[in-house]
């Protein structure tokens, strides 16, 4: 069965939000030695993105079957 176009976009967005928290937090985790601040922002925000596409996924799987 094809997706609708809302759930393919939806399927994009999801795991660009996971892989952009995640390289955020490894970008804050790589920098913490030389900008401790800033390294601690890129983390909470990566890790905040990253929870935002966990809950689109639970919100993907409640959306009805594919028409």
């Amino acid at each position: 069965m094809p997706m609708t176009r809302l759930k393919a976009r939806l399927d994009v967005l999801i795991w660009s939000l996971i892989f952009g928290g995640w390289f955020a937090i490894a970008l804050g985790l790589a920098s913490r030695a030389t900008a401790p601040t800033a390294a601690w922002s890129l983390i909470v925000v990566g890790a905040l993105v990253t929870a935002v596409g966990v809950v689109l996924i639970w919100v993907r799987s409640r959306l009805g079957p594919d028409d």
